[in-house]
């Protein structure tokens, strides 16, 4: 008897454990659940909650006799957290979520959290969870994820925990790994500061408005060739000499004013800067797609389009320098540097000169079931392309940022290590979208150019530095976005200046600014800053033991 009662105790604990630590958010993120019951599926062992149980805690606070056998192994506080994400409204319409359910990164996301939630005959709970996501949205003001319970099409759900443990224990890993390889460049980067001091002067600060006063025009580019129309916002600094010029490539989903803060900052520093909108891979898209009138989130051939989108810009700049007496004498071709956020990030990357990997998308992409990493749906989109060898890099590009980039398959190393410019790759360590470890840390590593720079923001998330549009169509939760935005901004702001001046305008004297030196004098809470030059795989393997 006291053997099953110990048994009964350890089941308990780990089925509450996998619901609590390492399911619940997988369910906050896409959120899906069952009925009258949720069963939690062990081998042949099997344990459930009435779904009651949960609706009484949400509308009431109190925990009922069936909920409190598991509340001691979860504790107040992750109570305080399911009772939050059963309630919170989704902000998204039945047509939003039809339509990205049924694109493939939809299916595939549906796919893979079916083998996690399944109907009560522990069958795929692909079909049954598309089937609540929708018909819980029909009524905006409740859709929550306690109404999506209500909506499953089955008595209960089965949660299996063979999956959920071995998830879990992924998710686990990564977490402990990235904590470690964090640990580890906070540590190098004042490291480095004690060790040797690079500012012999007052330093400026670079955060503040340059002296540069510039004006706004917007362009509309046409490629009769690929059928492709779109504008471009140019920023022109007025001054007696051709300036330097930098490109802004905005992420997935996001237009040319998500970045305008840094196309503006860049100008007052005496910088033309240069922001065209991906048609196909920006908010026109997402509209597109929400309203019914496109099928997917994005083309596979829009990794191959945006790269070539800055090539016809820069092509452009050359015949309007010369045709155009408001830019004639205005654009200096020579200096050229790029950045880009997420899939801009990709993009400056491509430009940069790392080829598309085939042979690494090959490799990773069949086990995309088992990863955590959400930014491989997209850069797994490759693979529906040609395999051949696209010429996206382009020689005028001299130096790139890469702000929370995609790249650790879609390039792998063989490609990264083609770069030959200077590169600064800038991470968020909160990033869940294209989490720091594998889409940043570790591909700096990859990177063979003398010239190279990480920037970790400590806390900052995939959307840290990204300004969201005033009506945006997809809102963003705060709690996805995170806090300290001002404060990532404005490393952006100072890194690509000091960057940019130092590597595209040949102002030697900004070296000093890329140091830690500095980047600890304009570090700050919530959103602490670290800057190293360095970083070897055996040092990043050493903080996975």
């Amino acid at each position: 008897m006291t053997h099953l009662l110990d048994r009964q105790i350890v089941w308990r604990k780990i089925a509450l454990r996998v619901f609590s630590i390492g399911l619940l958010p997988t369910l906050t993120a896409y959120p899906a659940l069952g009925a009258e019951r949720l069963k939690f599926n062990y081998g042949l062992l099997e344990e459930s909650i009435p779904i009651s149980s949960l609706e009484t805690y949400v509308r009431t606070g109190k925990v009922d006799q069936d909920l409190a056998a598991y509340r001691k192994y979860v504790g107040q506080k992750q109570l305080t957290q399911l009772r939050k994400a059963l309630t919170t409204p989704i902000p998204l319409s039945q047509v939003q979520v039809s339509q990205f359910l049924y694109t493939p990164i939809g299916e595939r996301l549906l796919d893979n959290l079916g083998k996690v939630i399944q109907t009560e005959s522990n069958i795929s709970g692909f079909y049954a969870i598309r089937a609540s996501l929708i018909l819980s949205a029909a009524n905006q003001k409740d859709f929550t994820l306690l109404n999506i319970l209500r909506k499953f099409p089955a008595r209960s759900i089965s949660i299996n925990l063979n999956r959920s443990l071995a998830i879990a224990e992924a998710l686990q890993n990564l977490v402990n790994h990235t904590q470690n390889a964090v640990a580890l460049i906070n540590q190098e980067s004042q490291q480095k500061t004690t060790n040797a001091s690079t500012l012999n002067t007052v330093p400026l600060d670079l955060g503040k408005t340059g002296s540069f006063a510039f004006s706004k025009q917007t362009i509309i580019l046409n490629d009769l060739s690929r059928i492709r129309q779109f504008p471009a916002d140019i920023y022109l600094p007025i001054a007696p000499t051709p300036r330097p010029i930098i490109v802004i490539s905005h992420g997935l989903g996001s237009d040319r004013t998500s970045f305008a803060y840094l196309a503006e900052h860049l100008a007052s520093y005496g910088f033309v800067v240069a922001v065209p909108e991906h048609p196909g891979s920006d908010s026109k898209q997402l509209q597109a797609l929400f309203a019914g009138t496109a099928d997917r989130v994005t083309n596979p051939r829009e990794l191959i389009d945006r790269p070539l989108d800055v090539k016809l810009l820069l092509d452009e700049l050359t015949t309007l320098s010369k045709s155009n007496p408001t830019f004639q004498g205005r654009l200096n071709l020579e200096q050229v540097g790029v950045i880009g956020q997420s899939f801009g990030g990709y993009t400056a990357l491509a430009l940069a000169g790392a080829p598309i990997n085939f042979e690494q998308l090959q490799a990773d992409c069949p086990a995309l079931e088992n990863t955590l990493n959400i930014s491989l749906l997209l850069q797994c989109l490759a693979l529906n392309l040609p395999n051949a060898k696209y010429n996206l890099s382009d020689a005028r590009i001299k130096a790139a940022i890469a702000i929370n980039p995609i790249d650790s398959s879609i390039f792998g190393k063989a490609s990264l290590s083609q770069i030959k410019i200077p590169v600064m790759i800038v991470s968020g360590s909160a990033d869940t979208v294209a989490p720091a470890l594998v889409e940043q840390i570790q591909p700096f590593t990859w990177l063979t150019t003398p010239n190279k720079y990480l920037a970790l923001i400590n806390g900052a998330t995939h959307f840290s530095t990204i300004v969201e549009p005033s009506n945006p169509t997809v809102p963003i939760p705060t709690q996805v976005i995170g806090y300290g935005q001002a404060v990532a901004r404005r490393y952006v702001n100072v890194l690509s200046v000091s960057f940019f001046e130092t590597y595209i305008a040949q102002q030697s004297s900004y070296v000093s600014y890329l140091s830690t030196d500095y980047t600890n004098t304009i570090s700050q809470q919530p959103l602490p800053l670290s800057l190293i030059k360095s970083l070897t795989p055996e040092q990043l393997e050493q903080t996975f033991e």
